[in-house]
């Protein structure tokens, strides 16, 4: 179960529309124009935080989430009753949106250039302190919605997929793929040429029970194991948000859990190969060796390697058969034509 911890708070900032003047998140009016923060003006991180625990930001983020005025607009903290500006009843009013996720703000820039005068500010300036106009904010990246913060509180939270460089890398993987097809599996020029001989190799396994040793496997063992011996290793793992609180602070939450994987060690008994049994020969009739078996043996799955000499006007090539009725078509002194690939090598053949 995950557990959440209030690490304590930032403080926010808001944008005003009518000026672009930046604005400490608890200031109710904008400090350039002096007009009140709109209900559907959103709170933002600031590109540079401190972290707050002070306990009297505490108390009034625990208050509840600011309230507009029903009848001016004008924002209020949570434990008003009348309105500060028009004395209306804040029963009328409607509280702002608390709980959201907010993405860290990008980093400040060094210089801002003022786009009334020119004159560079410092990156966290928020007013020219050359004529005291507002200055732009860095785009910031949009509040999460709440629908998506919900989700978060059980997940961390996933950087944002860069297709674009995915879809990069997975051109290259595809060029490199048809590279090697096209060098290997596509024929690029034929010759002709006479088999010059033949080769088989057979090989027939004998295998029988043995108990076979696991160390360390991760997950559970299997049901027919024994010998089992398992532990498990736990992990802290914690991720770190900031909630909007409504109030113009955002909430540093905390959240960890603990993530636990099983290990076992193990014997099961297993089919194990204790003998291979090879013969080979130079005709065009593969034999395979008919070992005896005791007990609780038994015959594996066969194997094969069929290959065929070509003599070509450019040397000597060699082909592997697929199958035992391909090989048999190899006479020795047939006549075949051989398709290369760029590399020379034989990728298929035909009379």
């Amino acid at each position: 179960m995950a557990r959440k911890v209030t690490k304590g708070f930032v403080k926010l900032e808001w944008v005003c529309p009518n000026c672009d003047g930046r604005n400490p998140g608890p200031e109710k009016t904008c400090q350039s124009c002096g007009a009140p923060q709109p209900e559907n003006v959103q709170f933002q991180r600031a590109s540079e935080e401190q972290l707050i625990t002070d306990e009297k930001v505490a108390e009034a983020v625990r208050s509840g989430a600011d309230i507009h005025c029903g009848f001016c607009g004008t924002r209020n903290p949570a434990s008003a009753v009348t309105c500060s500006q028009c004395g209306g009843d804040l029963k009328e009013g409607m509280a702002r949106q608390a709980g959201q996720v907010l993405q860290a703000a990008p980093a400040a820039p060094k210089i801002i250039n003022c786009a009334n005068c020119g004159f560079e500010n410092p990156g966290t300036a928020r007013t020219c302190t050359q004529c005291g106009s507002p200055l732009p904010k860095t785009e910031a990246q949009k509040p999460v919605q709440a629908q998506a913060a919900a989700a978060q509180k059980s997940a961390p939270q996933k950087k944002k997929t860069n297709w674009l460089l995915f879809g990069g890398i997975g051109a290259f993987l595809l060029f490199c793929c048809v590279a090697i097809v096209a060098m290997f599996l596509i024929p690029s020029s034929s010759v002709q040429g006479t088999v010059t001989d033949v080769q088989w190799q057979t090989s027939v396994p004998v295998q029988e029970v043995q108990a076979v040793d696991y160390s360390n496997e991760r997950g559970s063992a299997p049901s027919d194991a024994y010998n089992v011996s398992c532990y498990t290793e736990s992990e802290e793992v914690c991720t770190e948000r900031v909630e909007d609180t409504g109030t113009g602070y955002g909430e540093v939450v905390q959240e960890c859990r603990t993530e636990t994987q099983e290990y076992c060690s193990y014997t099961r008994d297993e089919w194990t190969t204790i003998q291979t049994y090879d013969l080979s020969g130079n005709d065009l009739y593969p034999e395979y060796a008919n070992p005896s078996i005791i007990g609780d043996q038994r015959i594996g799955a066969t194997s094969e390697k069929l290959t065929v000499y070509f003599s070509t006007p450019d040397g000597q090539e060699t082909y592997s058969a697929t199958s035992i009725s391909e090989f048999q078509q190899f006479q020795v002194g047939s006549v075949w034509t051989l398709n290369l690939n760029v590399l020379g090598g034989v990728v298929s053949v035909e009379r």
